[in-house]
């Protein structure tokens, strides 16, 4: 799983840290994620109201990126609340792939 981490002008967050978050909070598909992209941006600049946003980007081998968005107050509470819709999103839509695989005949066809 190979991590990629961009952050606007005004964001300042800790790479390492930001990249454990990742690993640790995606580790459940690790062996099917092939890259993630994180991209942290200042939503507001100055003015009141959540202020950072992580836009999360995954491949999945096979399977077309998926991306989620979340926004907060802090860069750290972004990429959680992205690495929390990511992990659903992944679940359902693995879980489908694999109850499709799983559900297959001999011929290939669904049963």
């Amino acid at each position: 799983m190979h991590i990629e981490i961009s952050t606007g002008t005004r964001v300042f967050v800790d790479v390492s840290g930001v990249t454990a978050k990742l690993e640790s909070g995606l580790s459940r598909y690790r062996s099917r994620l092939t890259r993630v992209e994180a991209h942290l941006s200042d939503v507001n600049g100055p003015k009141g109201g959540p202020d950072a946003r992580c836009t999360l980007e995954v491949r999945a081998a096979g399977l077309h990126p998926v991306a989620v968005m979340s926004d907060a107050d802090t860069p750290d509470e972004a990429v959680k609340g992205a690495v929390e819709k990511m992990n659903r999103l992944l679940k359902s839509s693995l879980g489908r792939l694999d109850d499709a695989n799983r559900h297959a005949s001999a011929s290939g066809l669904p049963t």
